[in-house]
C-alpha cells in the first residue's frame, strides 16, 4: 500500500476512472454508427462486424497482458501509454479512408484500451484502502456501467450533430482531446511508479494466453451473425488444449521461481474462483441485456437509438447508488451482499419477464424493474470487487485486475452470443408481439443465470474461506 501523503485522492481517482469509461464507451458507440459507416465507406456486412468486433477481440485478448505490463513496468507508465495509443488509434479511425483501414485502426484502438483499462483497478488497490477504497470501487462500478450506456447515447448525439461535417467520424475524434487531457492529468496526479527489480515479461504465457483468448473470443464475437459456421466450433474446441498449454506453462514458470503472467495459485483459491464465476454470470447478463433490450426497443417497438440508450439510464443510476450503499453496510451484511445482490437481480429479471408475458409492461413499470436490476447488479459487483481487493495481497493486484476484467469480457461475449442468438431466433417473423415474447423468454433466462450466481456469490464469501489469502 502506498503512502497517502500528498496524494489528491479526487484527482487520482478521476484520472484512473477515465480509462474504463473511455474503453467501455467505445465498445458500444460504434454500434450506433454502423449504418453511417456503411453508407459513407461502402463497408460490407463482414467489414462492419470487424469494425465492431476487432476492437472487442484485441481488447479481450490483451487485457491480462496489459495488467501484467502494469506490474513489470509501472501501472502509471502503462496507463499513459495505453491512453496515448487509444487516442492515436481514435484519430486514425476518424481519418479512415477505407473499411480495411478502419478495421486495422479499431484493432489498434482495442489494444490501447487493453493497456489502459486494467491499470485502474490496480491503481485503486495500490493507492486506496479502507473507506477510500470502498468509495473508489463504487465509482469504478459506475464508470464501467455508465461508459457502455454513454457510448450509445453519445454516438447518436454526435452523428446527429454532424459537427464540422464529421458525421460518424466525430465519435472517434472526440476521444483525441479527452485522451490528451487524461494523459496530462495522469502525468500530474498519478504517483510515480516504484522501481521494479525485474522488467521481464512471461512471453510463453503471453503467447499461449493470447492464442487461447483469440480462439474463444473470435468465434463468439463473429459467429452469431455468420450463422455459426464450422470454423467457429473448431476454434472453440481448439481453445481447450490451448488453455491447458497455457496453464502448464504458468505452473512450470512458477515451479522454477519465475514470474508467471497469471499466478494460478491465486486464481485457484475458492474465494477468488467463486467470485470470478459470479462476475462471469452476472456481468454477462448485463451486456446481453444491453444488446437484446436495444434490439427489442429499436426493431421491436420502433424507438430510436437515443431513446433506447436513455431507457438504460435508471439501471446505471441504481448501479452507481449500490456502491454507496455497500460501503455503509456492516461487515456481516457486506459478506452477504454478493448473494443478496444476485438474488435481487434475478427477481428483477423474473418480474420483467412476467410483466412482458402478461402484457403489463408499461414504460414506467419497465424502468422501475430495470432500476431494481441495476441496484442488484451494483450491490453484487461492488461487494465482490471489494472482497477480492481485500483478500488478495497488493503484490497480486495485477493478477486480480487483469483476470477479473478478462472474465467479465468473456462473460459478455458468451452471453451476447448465446442470448442474442436466442432472442433473434424468436423474432424471425418481426412485429411487436414476437419481439415482446422473445424478450420475455430472454429475461427469464437471465433470471436463471442470476439465480445460479446467487449460489456462487454465497460460496465466494462464506465464513469457511474467511481471512486473507497467503501465497507461499
Amino acid at each position: 500500500m502506498r503512502s497517502p501523503r500528498g496524494l489528491q485522492y479526487g484527482w487520482l481517482l478521476g484520472v484512473l476512472l477515465a480509462g474504463p469509461f473511455m474503453a467501455q464507451a467505445d465498445v458500444t458507440i460504434t454500434n450506433v454508427a454502423a449504418p453511417s459507416i456503411h453508407a459513407d465507406l461502402g463497408a460490407s456486412g463482414a467489414a462492419l462486424e470487424l469494425v465492431i468486433g476487432g476492437y472487442l477481440i484485441a481488447f479481450a485478448v490483451l487485457l491480462i497482458t496489459g495488467a501484467r505490463l502494469g506490474q513489470t513496468h509501472g501501472y502509471r507508465r502503462i496507463f499513459m501509454l495505453g491512453t496515448a495509443a487509444f487516442s492515436v488509434a481514435s484519430l486514425l479511425c476518424g481519418l479512415a479512408p477505407s473499411p480495411t483501414f478502419l478495421v486495422v485502426a479499431r484493432v489498434f484502438q482495442g489494444a490501447g484500451a487493453a493497456l489502459m483499462f486494467p491499470q485502474t483497478l490496480t491503481g485503486i488497490q495500490l493507492n486506496f484502502d479502507g473507506k477510500r477504497r470502498a468509495r473508489a470501487i463504487g465509482a469504478y462500478a459506475v464508470a464501467l456501467s455508465a461508459g457502455a450506456v454513454t457510448g450509445q447515447i453519445l454516438g447518436g448525439a454526435l452523428i446527429a450533430a454532424n459537427i464540422a461535417g464529421s458525421h460518424w467520424r466525430g465519435i472517434f475524434f472526440v476521444n483525441v482531446p479527452i485522451g490528451a487531457a487524461v494523459i496530462a492529468a495522469a502525468a500530474r496526479h498519478l504517483p510515480a511508479d516504484d522501481e521494479f527489480t525485474t522488467r521481464r515479461i512471461d512471453l510463453p504465457g503471453v503467447a499461449t494466453l493470447s492464442l487461447t483468448m483469440l480462439l474463444v473470443i473470435l468465434p463468439l464475437v463473429l459467429g452469431r451473425s455468420q450463422g455459426w459456421p464450422a470454423w467457429t466450433w473448431v476454434c472453440l474446441a481448439a481453445s481447450v488444449p490451448a488453455g491447458v498449454l497455457f496453464l502448464a506453462a504458468e505452473r512450470r514458470i512458477t515451479a522454477t521461481g519465475g514470474s508467471p503472467l497469471v499466478n494460478v495459485r491465486v486464481i485457484a483459491r475458492p474465494r477468488v474462483s467463486w467470485s470470478l464465476l459470479t462476475l462471469l454470470g452476472t456481468t454477462g447478463t448485463y451486456y446481453a441485456l444491453l444488446f437484446t433490450l436495444a434490439q427489442y426497443l429499436q426493431r421491436g417497438l420502433g424507438h430510436t437509438p437515443f431513446v433506447s440508450g436513455l431507457t438504460v439510464v435508471p439501471w446505471v443510476a441504481a448501479f452507481g447508488l449500490a456502491g454507496q450503499l455497500v460501503r455503509r453496510l456492516p461487515p456481516r451484511a457486506v459478506r452477504l451482499a454478493p448473494a443478496g445482490g444476485c438474488l435481487l437481480l434475478s427477481a428483477s429479471y423474473l418480474a420483467l419477464s412476467v410483466a412482458l408475458f402478461t402484457h403489463h409492461h408499461a414504460e414506467v413499470f419497465v424502468i422501475v424493474l430495470l432500476a431494481a436490476g441495476g441496484l442488484g447488479l451494483g450491490i453484487q459487483f461492488s461487494s465482490l470487487i471489494a472482497h477480492l481487493t481485500t483478500v488478495v495481497p497488493v503484490d497480486f493486484a495485477s493478477d486480480i485486475s487483469g483476470v477479473s476484467t478478462t472474465v467479465m469480457q468473456i462473460g459478455a461475449s458468451v452471453s451476447i452470443a448465446a442470448f442474442g442468438t436466442l432472442y433473434l431466433s424468436l423474432t424471425t417473423h418481426g412485429g411487436t408481439g414476437p419481439a415482446t415474447h422473445a424478450f420475455a423468454i430472454t429475461t427469464a433466462a437471465f433470471a436463471v443465470v442470476a439465480l445460479l450466481a446467487t449460489a456462487t456469490g454465497h460460496r465466494a464469501t462464506t465464513r469457511r474461506y474467511a481471512g486473507p489469502i497467503t501465497i507461499s
